[in-house]
């Protein structure tokens, strides 16, 4: 019985894929030439070195750039990470890897940085790009005058991405030199490139790192790159104790043998390197704003660079006698939230609010303090509500009680605490509660005192602890994450 032979018919194609992954694809990555770096991120003293000023293509590692002056924009109130951006028929059509982003969709300026950050996406960081720069080319241009700023003396930038374009060149050195600004000058925004996955507004995306930040000690980023012509490269930073090492590689084979190569530096980066040393920041560049603004954020140029602070104190004037302010102070205290009145903090709160009407009713005021008795025009009725409570909206206040107007002096609560941290996008309210109640006992260190309040978006509902310092926000990212729960610092709006 003849036997008809469909194998090359049935299987050829997968055959062909294997032999494409296996032989071809490092076969061409192999042409790229091989460099590679090593540094003391602490004080940037070099440890190894090979080929690291020779130009090469920088691949997927020019989105650190392209980040690094999103961080700077978002610090110097060009925009705002909740900026809704218009995504271009030029962007949409960027080949991958991208996000999937579609012509004349709009998308919050924190989705593009997290897809360009941990997806790699092209079409993400072309958009972050047109809407600083108004065009990529542009851009690029403010990419390089940047690299100049922080010493990369051999970098010149063409496009935000990285794909392969004649004159688009770096170097091992300099992309170890923009790693470790990215890491000092924006801790805040560093933890973006240790997640393994994140929600990027559209889908949910993975990190093309997450090989190597699974399988080394300490690993916690920062980018990798592919193209045919740069080969396989990455910038790596680890950190053991109280030494931390960045190393670099331009052409490797593969990922596999890329990431084995890093490695092996970041090994020999902590074989060298002393077990103490002083750590010594780079120096962070001064801002180089946008030659012209982009039109969809060229009204907030035109009257500041920077949010403007609260004034100090905040007057306002009432035409109330000592009586209201009583009413005041009993309605407060019977209008406090369910959810907060939960907590330890507004049991403190419950108690100040108490003291205050006490004082306010049964004021005696020494008389080396004011000229006149309690009551009368001129007198000064002190109300002692602490500082500490700052979701109430009540911190110190004095009461003025002139001949015809009273005016009330409050000092502003926010002072430094307008930040706060998201811990994810759910889709419904009581799921980003519950998320919210779960992490709250998980982390009472950091979050006791916190406001609990979930944000509706279009995407969903966003879980957010508020009232934080910038310093309290990170330091709670970064206690979340090391028990695997996504983070993100919140500034202020």
């Amino acid at each position: 019985m003849k036997v008809r032979r469909t194998w090359p018919a049935r299987y050829g194609l997968y055959a062909f894929a294997i032999l494409w992954m296996l032989v071809i694809l490092p076969l061409s990555a192999a042409a790229a030439p091989y460099a590679a770096f090593v540094m003391d991120a602490r004080t940037g003293e070099v440890l190894h070195s090979r080929n690291a000023d020779t130009r090469l293509h920088p691949a997927s590692l020019t989105k650190m750039m392209t980040l690094y002056i999103a961080f700077q924009a978002v610090e110097q109130g060009e925009i705002t990470l909740d900026t809704k951006v218009k995504i271009s028929r030029f962007a949409a059509s960027e080949p991958p890897s991208k996000l999937g982003l579609k012509s004349g969709q709009r998308i919050a300026f924190r989705y593009l940085i997290r897809a360009a950050a941990v997806k790699s996406a092209n079409d993400a960081a072309t958009a972050i790009g047109e809407a600083l720069e108004g065009s990529e080319a542009a851009f690029a241009r403010r990419m390089t005058r940047t690299a100049k700023e922080l010493g990369m003396t051999r970098t010149t930038f063409k496009n935000a991405h990285g794909l392969t374009e004649k004159g688009h060149m770096s170097t091992a050195r300099d992309m170890s030199i923009l790693g470790r600004h990215v890491l000092y000058d924006y801790p805040e925004y560093y933890n973006l490139f240790s997640r393994k996955s994140t929600h990027a507004g559209v889908r949910n995306v993975a990190n093309t790192n997450r090989r190597l930040l699974g399988n080394y000690r300490g690993a916690d980023g920062i980018k990798t790159g592919y193209t045919r012509a740069a080969g396989f490269n990455l910038v790596a930073s680890a950190e053991r104790g109280q030494e931390r090492i960045i190393a670099t590689v331009f052409g490797g084979t593969s990922t596999t043998a890329r990431n084995a190569r890093v490695a092996e530096l970041l090994d020999m980066g902590f074989k060298r390197a002393p077990s103490r040393a002083q750590v010594r920041k780079p120096q962070k560049p001064s801002y180089i704003a946008s030659r012209q603004a982009p039109a969809q954020v060229s009204k907030v140029l035109a009257s500041s660079l920077r949010p403007q602070m609260r004034p100090t104190p905040d007057v306002i004037v009432a035409s109330v006698d000592a009586s209201d302010i009583v009413a005041a102070l009993a309605e407060a205290k019977a209008t406090i939230p369910a959810a907060a009145a939960a907590s330890t903090s507004s049991g403190i709160l419950n108690t100040d609010i108490t003291s205050a009407l006490l004082e306010a009713r049964n004021v005696s005021p020494a008389a080396d303090d004011t000229p006149a008795a309690a009551g009368t025009p001129g007198s000064v009725v002190p109300v002692s509500l602490r500082p500490a409570m700052r979701p109430t909206g009540l911190v110190n206040a004095a009461v003025v009680l002139p001949a015809q107007n009273e005016v009330v002096t409050r000092l502003s609560t926010s002072g430094g605490h307008q930040w706060g941290v998201n811990v994810g996008r759910y889709g419904s309210r009581y799921l980003a509660e519950r998320a919210l109640v779960t992490t709250a006992l998980t982390e009472m260190e950091t979050l006791d005192g916190t406001l609990r309040k979930v944000v509706k978006r279009s995407g969903g509902f966003d879980a957010n602890f508020l009232g934080m310092s910038r310093e309290s926000a990170n330091l709670a990212c970064r206690r979340l994450e090391a028990r695997n729960i996504e983070c993100e610092t919140v500034g202020p709006s």
